[in-house]
């Protein structure tokens, strides 16, 4: 919903497009940190208790986004709202793994579905964002999360099993296992190297460079000495097909998000849209996901991980080189069959990058590696967050479309490059 949100946001507070996608970087930012320790607390303390808290927070963020007096408020607005939903995901696979041997299903399988529909809403999104921006405003897009948070709560209380008694753990103890340290450095590495990188188009502030590479150091340094690491360095070093997962994964959403975060405000200033009519162009972005997901895992099975994820990158970098042709023309035709390009192969992607990664992480660590996808994509994001923010920081015009739409391109380029160089290994393990 943010998504359309972005122009309305800029001229209700008049700032530019960089300093406005700080609403979009806060929230990932956020989500990146948290996950794994809402992942955490829903083992120890029960992912009933811990969804229900999130949604809680939800609303909290939902109640009070629409008072916010200017662009900061709004970004603290933002990371309430991520601190909630940041409880989500962690608390659906702490639940699945619990109700699994009940219910004699795939708990893995079934949360690679529900990355799926993670993704997959990034198309209601928009039309639901542009048309509350029309009948109601900006403030719109956080009063819907009040009753949506409601629904989550009392749908949840029916029909999902209360959690099962388990020892009383003291909330100190939790956090002074879940790396805080670990958690800060991780953040301190993003925020200054995002800082440097948008700071670029005024000339480069060598000192954030330096300070995001002396976090990153002590990150590092952190993670290999702490007894229960945010990110497990060494596990990932051991087992390289992970991290080839994940690294696609972030070159996957930059090219998702770039097109997702830069269209709108491109169509709305240049193209003179409305949010709700962007927002409708935007659906066969990320529809596809869904539509699609029964035929590609059918397909999967028939050609393999690695070719059916190859078909989709070279389809990407098709679909992606011919987003420029919006400079020359924005009509709603366009628009459409540009988004359905980009969406019908990321589906191929997303859903073969998703088996990848649960026949790359050994099954007694399924719910913390799918913890770091998660952050994986935030990671993604975050950096589409910031190509956008570089790419119009001059003004939103057609030579600005180009550069972004280049740019945008070369990830789709890098991430095909990469499925290639990637061999056989890229699923791991060959087994379902």
């Amino acid at each position: 919903m943010i998504a359309v949100a972005l122009t309305t946001l800029r001229r209700e507070f008049s700032v530019d497009v960089a300093t406005v996608t700080w609403v979009i970087t806060v929230f990932y930012l956020t989500s990146a940190v948290l996950q794994p320790l809402m992942g955490r607390l829903a083992d120890r303390y029960g992912a009933h208790r811990v969804f229900t808290f999130g949604m809680i927070v939800v609303a909290i963020a939902g109640a009070g986004g629409p008072f916010a007096p200017s662009l900061e408020w709004v970004c603290v607005a933002r990371i309430v709202l991520a601190i909630g939903t940041a409880a989500a995901f962690p608390s659906a696979a702490a639940l699945l793994r619990s109700l699994a041997p009940r219910g004699g299903f795939d708990a893995a399988r079934v949360i690679g579905r529900i990355q799926l529909i993670d993704t997959s809403t990034a198309a209601i999104g928009p039309v639901v964002g542009g048309a509350l921006i029309l009948m109601a405003g900006w403030e719109a897009v956080f009063w819907i999360n009040v009753p949506l948070a409601v629904l989550a709560i009392v749908s949840t209380r029916i029909l999902i099993p209360r959690d099962e008694p388990r020892d009383r753990v003291p909330i100190r103890r939790t956090l002074s296992e879940s790396d805080i340290p670990g958690l800060l450095a991780f953040a301190a590495t993003v925020v200054a190297m995002l800082m440097f990188l948008l700071a670029l188009p005024d000339g480069p502030e060598w000192l954030l460079l330096a300070a995001a590479i002396a976090a990153c150091a002590l990150f590092v340094w952190r993670e290999l000495r702490a007894r229960v690491p945010f990110v497990d360095l060494r596990l990932l070093a051991a087992n390289l097909p992970l991290v080839r997962v994940y690294a696609l994964f972030v070159i996957g959403n930059i090219v998702l998000y770039g097109t997702l975060f830069g269209i709108p405000q491109y169509l709305e200033e240049y193209g003179s849209y409305s949010a709700a009519i962007v927002g409708v162009m935007l659906v066969p972005l990320a529809a596809f996901n869904a539509v699609l997901a029964r035929p590609i895992e059918r397909l999967i099975d028939r050609w393999g991980v690695r070719r059916t994820m190859l078909t989709g990158g070279v389809g990407l970098v098709v679909a992606t080189a011919a987003l420029p042709l919006l400079a020359l023309s924005s009509e709603w035709w366009v628009v459409l069959l540009l988004m359905a390009a980009v969406g019908i192969p990321y589906a191929f992607v997303l859903i073969s990058l998703t088996q990848s990664l649960y026949r790359a992480a050994p099954p007694a660590i399924v719910g913390q590696a799918a913890g770091l996808f998660q952050t994986a994509r935030s990671i993604g994001c975050i950096s589409a967050a910031a190509v956008v923010g570089l790419s119009f920081s001059g003004s939103v015009g057609t030579e600005d479309w180009l550069v972004l739409s280049l740019v945008v391109a070369g990830a789709a380029i890098a991430l095909t490059v990469a499925m290639a160089a990637t061999g056989r290994t890229a699923g791991a393990p060959t087994t379902s």
